[in-house]
């Protein structure tokens, strides 16, 4: 089989530990995370992971598998790169006087279809959304001008269809809660 991207959704309760045992998982499969993103859910008092890897579908099937065994997951599931919306965020400093070059700055970050987070005395911050090579293709474009610090968000995703995940676990939370 060939490897090829999955974005992996875990609904959880939020619980000191999960992450380690869930990461440690793919650890003992040799599986490398190329992104791993933790928050709040639709579903108040649930969080989601999302994790992104470059793995066979075999493997995936089976990591979803083990992670769904952690008592504190709600519902695992994995997504090739067509079925989900994606999106990362990037963050990129670069030193104030660059802007004596401003005209420059200003057209790299309108092509990119970024914009200036802040400005600062000494700094300026960049904020990019897209997908990983379009944030990769701005920093590519203003390391020239000194990129102070960068940092990207790892992926964010939600399925295609029409309803999530989310939808199943808030069906298993009410019959799992008890009738007053």
């Amino acid at each position: 089989m060939e490897k090829q991207e999955f974005t992996i959704t875990v609904y959880t309760e939020n619980q000191v530990g999960l992450l380690h045992r869930i990461t440690t998982i793919f650890t003992k499969r040799k599986i490398n995370l190329e992104s791993l993103t933790t928050s709040e859910s639709e579903i108040e008092g649930i969080h989601r992971f999302t994790i992104a890897v470059t793995e066979t579908e075999e493997q995936v099937i089976k990591v979803v598998k083990q992670i769904e065994k952690q008592v504190e997951v709600l519902k695992a599931d994995y997504y090739k790169k067509k079925e989900v919306v994606q999106q990362e965020l990037a963050l990129y400093k670069i030193a104030t006087e660059t802007l004596t070059n401003g005209i420059e700055i200003e057209r790299i970050v309108r092509e990119h279809n970024a914009r200036f987070l802040t400005i600062e005395r000494e700094f300026v911050v960049i904020e990019k959304a897209g997908y990983k090579r379009e944030t990769k293709a701005l920093f590519d474009e203003l390391e020239p001008y000194g990129i102070k610090e960068f940092v990207r968000s790892g992926r964010i995703a939600v399925a295609r269809q029409q309803f999530g995940p989310g939808k199943d676990i808030e069906a298993l939370l009410q019959t799992n809660s008890p009738s007053i």
